[in-house]
């Protein structure tokens, strides 16, 4: 019953929008959920966490694991290829705090593959089976599964293991429009995404290349999902929850935040940064956000090469307020941005 309950309130329009952030690893950690939060997402999934015991005291594991003071439901996602260490892992992260658990098999990302786990499970059917079962059986909170189309193109299984987790007990079934083999590349596919819905009775949430308001509503009327998530398009940008909200509620855009508006949302975030990870880390893993905030913004990119040399939060915070008081000095609006590749081989 209490699963069910989450569940309910977590699909209820009247309670949340149905706009999620995609969990990405090095990406939501808490002070960016929170902040997406805070713009109109209805639900965060955390940043993957690995279901090896052994490494669940790293000081990257400490962080990821950190719910403190986060708006509920917690969502924290386990990655790994044992069933009975995935139970084990749900386990704790329900005793950790988490009022759901999810599977990732989805992560392309080779050194997640490697290891058999992420979306190089779906060339698997059976330990996919088994690590479903194993999983719903080990906690009482709902348990939901992140996953991709197939783990090679002209090989898409995902009716199969979209079938056996409704099957298994899995709540919800998010799904990422490529396949393994496209990791980020070629265009999100919707039409499976429709078939699952039209196939399964549990809900689906529609992943892949939703950058905008138009894009978001055409996604939701097209597969039929009943919440779509945001990811990539969201960093450096999380006000595209509210774009998102306003444009299917009334069919009009928002207008775009000011430079005023965008200066103020990165200083808080770089602050909660700061707070979450201290001194050192702090300021390295703020670098990208911030390079993600100024794609595109004149003069960005020497700004950029100058904040990257800065080595302290103090002086980083102190470049990024000096930076955007230039531009509302000249006068700069969000509409004069231009599309930009940003260096982020220059992030560390």
């Amino acid at each position: 019953m209490l699963k069910n309950t989450v569940i309910q309130d977590l699909f209820d329009p009247k309670k949340r929008t149905q706009i999620w952030v995609a969990p990405m690893a090095g990406v939501t950690d808490r002070p960016f959920r929170t902040l997406c939060k805070y713009f109109g997402a209805g639900h965060a999934v955390s940043e993957m966490m690995t279901a090896d015991k052994t490494l669940r005291m790293t000081k990257k594991s400490l962080y990821r694991a950190n719910f403190d003071g986060e708006l509920a439901p917690i969502s924290a996602q386990i990655a790994g290829s044992d069933p009975e260490q995935l139970a084990e892992a749900a386990h704790y992260q329900v005793a950790n705090g988490a009022q759901i658990v999810d599977i990732n098999m989805g992560c392309p990302a080779k050194k997640v593959c490697n290891k058999l786990a992420g979306s190089a499970l779906l060339q698997d059917e059976d330990l996919v089976a088994r690590i479903l079962d194993t999983v719903v059986a080990a906690v009482d909170v709902p348990v939901t599964l992140k996953t991709r189309l197939g783990f090679l193109n002209g090989h898409e299984n995902i009716l199969k293991v979209a079938k056996r987790a409704e099957q298994a007990g899995i709540a919800a079934l998010a799904l990422h429009g490529r396949t393994r083999e496209d990791m980020y590349l070629n265009t999100a596919r919707y039409d499976l995404i429709k078939d699952v819905k039209q196939l399964i009775n549990i809900p689906v949430i529609a992943n892949g290349d939703i950058d905008s308001p138009e894009k978001a509503k055409f996604v939701l009327d097209y597969t039929g999902a009943d919440a779509i998530m945001i990811g990539r398009a969201a960093q450096g940008r999380p006000w595209i929850f509210r774009e998102i909200a306003h444009y299917l509620k009334t069919g009009q855009h928002l207008a775009a935040p000011d430079i005023a508006e965008v200066k103020q949302v990165l200083l808080g975030h770089l602050d909660e940064l700061y707070q979450f990870y201290g001194e050192y880390s702090g300021c390295r893993i703020a670098r990208k956000h911030i390079a993600w905030y100024t794609k595109g913004l004149r003069s960005s990119n020497e700004f950029r090469q100058n904040m990257y040399k800065v080595e302290s939060t103090h002086e980083q915070a102190k470049v990024v307020e000096t930076y955007f008081t230039q531009l509302l000095d000249q006068g700069h609006l969000m509409s004069d941005v231009q599309v930009e590749q940003v260096d982020l081989l220059a992030i560390s």
